[in-house]
């Protein structure tokens, strides 16, 4: 790997350096934004936008930046140092991209250019209650009625689909195809007669998953992005996006180094002496120094090669979350009783302790969201080790 910056790509860094400086939010969190709420977040993106910065990886001619992947880890790497938040996610990351390579021309005109403001959230039917790991099991079935198809079954872990205005499902329009075959791609309208939206609030009491019922859904058979039953390899569709997840890794290191502070400044002198505890953020540290270097690694393997890694990408992934994991437990020893507040707590200055609780409590999904640990296994013995499956 090469940890230097070519002068074109320092002088990039410099840019992106210098509008977070000039230009970004000074008192809104890296988290905040979902859904597109708030002047100043509005304000922010328009920025953004303005730059071609709210999906810098699509190409100049649909409204992105055209950024290399190196340029977009710069970009991303900047981004999660300075802490200010970033529009994103299922639109500009899968939606947009799908539609990008596999979509009409009207599909483009109508959704791309609201994808590109920032402020409209889509959301992803892809997980069901017996399809989760296993995706190609899906059940939720479409029926072609005339120009319509009716959409009946379920999805499950749909992330923002209590605000959002689209959805991309994937459902099985031929039952009798192998499973991989016969699953069409839809856009479908979350105002749909006939869809319900159910909550589900995780172990730390926020919302962000739901269930997502559907019956007798009607889809216009203009909403189906590519051809009939060939949506499974719809959904494999990417941009050449960066996959280091340099942000994750940035977040670690950041969320010990807040930890260090703590540790130095909190009225509790046994966290200030207390040697395990120094050995512990010791140990954190060098292993979010650790994700920082496989970031490197994977950014290097698609900069020289030019290919999306393969089993890199998951041992990333699976070491990320464990360390997430890791870093959560080690607050709470570092808090001790403080890791009980959260920020509801009465008659405290909760504020300052309640995202660990959170971080905690939150941290415990993260081994299964995104493709479940065991999965990230399977994958990393099978493709990187040469392993047979089990």
């Amino acid at each position: 790997m090469n940890y230097n910056d070519t002068p074109e790509e320092a002088a990039f860094r410099s840019e992106v350096r210098a509008f977070i400086e000039t230009e970004a939010p000074k008192n809104m969190a890296r988290g905040e934004g979902f859904g597109g709420a708030g002047e100043g977040w509005k304000a922010w993106v328009k920025k953004l936008a303005d730059r071609h910065w709210v999906a810098p990886a699509w190409p100049k001619e649909y409204g992105g930046a055209g950024l290399s992947v190196m340029e977009q880890f710069i970009y991303n790497w900047e981004m999660a140092e300075a802490r200010v938040p970033r529009p994103g996610g299922i639109a500009t990351g899968f939606a947009g991209p799908t539609l990008i390579v596999h979509g009409t021309e009207e599909q483009k005109s109508k959704y791309l250019p609201e994808i590109l403001d920032g402020e409209t959230v889509w959301c992803q039917g892809y997980s069901e209650p017996g399809a989760g790991s296993d995706l190609a099991s899906l059940q939720t079935r479409a029926i072609r009625d005339g120009d319509d198809y009716v959409v009946n079954g379920q999805k499950i872990w749909t992330s923002g689909g209590h605000i959002a205005k689209w959805m991309i499902l994937l459902a099985r329009t031929d039952p009798d195809a192998p499973k991989h075959r016969g699953i069409t791609y839809f856009i479908v309208d979350m105002k749909s007669p006939g869809l319900t939206v159910r909550p589900l609030i995780n172990m730390a009491g926020t919302h962000e998953f739901n269930e997502v019922f559907f019956e007798d859904v009607r889809v216009p058979k203009q909403n189906i992005i590519g051809e009939e039953n060939r949506g499974w390899y719809l959904a494999q569709t990417t941009l050449s996006f960066e996959r280091s997840n340099i942000g994750g890794a940035v977040g670690a290191r950041q969320g010990v180094e807040d930890l260090v502070q703590f540790a130095k400044t909190a009225g509790v002198s046994t966290l200030r002496h207390n040697p395990a505890v120094r050995y512990e953020l010791v140990d954190r540290m060098v292993e979010a120094g650790l994700a920082t270097q496989m970031s490197l690694k994977i950014i290097s393997i698609q900069a020289k090669e030019g290919v999306a890694p393969g089993h890199e990408a998951s041992v990333a992934k699976l070491y990320g979350t464990e360390l997430n994991q890791r870093i959560a437990r080690t607050a709470l020893k570092v808090l001790g009783l403080y890791g009980q507040l959260d920020s509801k707590t009465e008659g405290v200055d909760a504020s300052k302790f309640g995202r660990y609780k959170y971080s905690y409590l939150r941290s415990i999904a993260n081994t299964i969201e995104g493709g479940t640990s065991e999965i990230q296994r399977n994958i990393i013995a099978t493709r990187g080790l040469g392993l047979p499956r089990a």
